[in-house]
């Protein structure tokens, strides 16, 4: 059963794609050139897809109101405008609350745009444009629940709203304006420059003894150090892995003879504040490592961690 209710949506999507013809280009040219919103409209399942596109909408630039066609009657008609378009889903298109709202809806001087399955219907003959929703039966034995229906619906309206997307040129930038919170917006907005600051700079001359260098580490708790010169200049860095390997390497004389140029890796790898913290975590999984060198022209300004990204939620 679950098989052929998900093959049975499927061929409804599928079918859905040949209804995409010059009246949808149209549809989506109306909207870019309107000054006003998009109302979305509808009742029962329709008006929770309904709901869905207009979120959709406008996480994706494209300025969106949701309008239960049930309340527009007893009030909610106060929110459009005359540069308004409207988008009414019925899939019957007969329904007697769309009836009674759609001559209400012409006389406000609305654009109306009807997504419905069956185009002979009332809300069709009306409508300005029309979106065919295919949906010839449901996928319930019955033919009675709203799902081939409901689905269609929802595909084709994200079908809407990314072709408007592209139309727009929206970009990731402009998509983490309207997605501040959580991981997700995190990840398409947050810079270097707003973690690094929160730490210490833990940094020793290449003529540092190892007693300077470990104590230098230990206190600042990121696991290494840079190493610059008097001028500022970075000429490498020293982590908790270069200790361990220096004391496989050097017997106990040796190591109190040792400065921090002698074991430090040169020319470390380095990011700048402006990049993009997400940069920084591909820069650190691709090469095994847990901090990055925060540098602008070879001075160095800060350290990112690993731990620091795992704290915003990035990993």
């Amino acid at each position: 059963m679950a098989r052929e209710v998900l093959l049975a949506e499927s061929e409804a999507i599928r079918r859905t794609v040949d209804c995409i013809d010059e009246q949808f280009e149209l549809i989506v040219d109306t909207i870019l050139q309107t000054s006003g919103r998009v109302i979305v409209t509808g009742i029962g399942k329709s008006a929770i897809i309904g709901q869905k596109i207009v979120a959709t909408l406008n996480s994706t630039g494209t300025p969106a109101i949701f309008m239960h066609a049930a309340d527009a009657i007893h009030g909610d008609l106060g929110m459009i405008q005359a540069s308004d378009v409207v988008i009414c889903i019925s899939k019957s298109g007969n329904t007697p609350e769309i009836k009674v709202l759609v001559p209400l809806l012409k006389r406000t001087g609305v654009t109306l745009i009807a997504m419905a399955s069956q185009t002979n219907s009332y809300l069709c003959q009306q409508a300005d444009f029309v979106l065919k929703a295919y949906a010839e039966a449901e996928a319930d034995p019955l033919n009675l629940v709203p799902t081939t229906s409901t689905i269609v619906a929802l595909a084709l309206g994200d079908a809407l709203a990314v072709s408007l997307l592209n139309a727009r040129g929206f970009t990731s930038q402009d998509f983490a304006r309207f997605h501040p919170g959580g991981s997700l917006g995190k990840k398409l907005y947050l810079k270097v420059s707003d973690i690094y600051p929160h730490h210490e700079i833990p940094t020793v001359s290449p003529q540092a003894t190892m007693r300077e260098v470990i104590l230098e580490m230990t206190s600042k708790r990121l696991g290494a150090t840079a190493v610059a010169d008097g001028n500022g200049q970075l000429t490498g860095i020293i982590t908790d892995g270069d200790l361990r390997r220096m004391l496989n390497r050097f017997d106990t004389l040796q190591l109190e003879q040792l400065c921090a140029s002698d074991i430090m890796t040169p020319s470390p790898l380095c990011i700048h504040p402006d990049e993009y913290a997400t940069h920084a975590l591909e820069i650190m999984q691709n090469r095994s490592i847990t901090q990055l060198i925060v540098a602008v022209d070879n001075q160095i300004k800060g350290f990112i961690h690993l731990h620091d990204l795992l704290k915003e939620g990035l990993v």
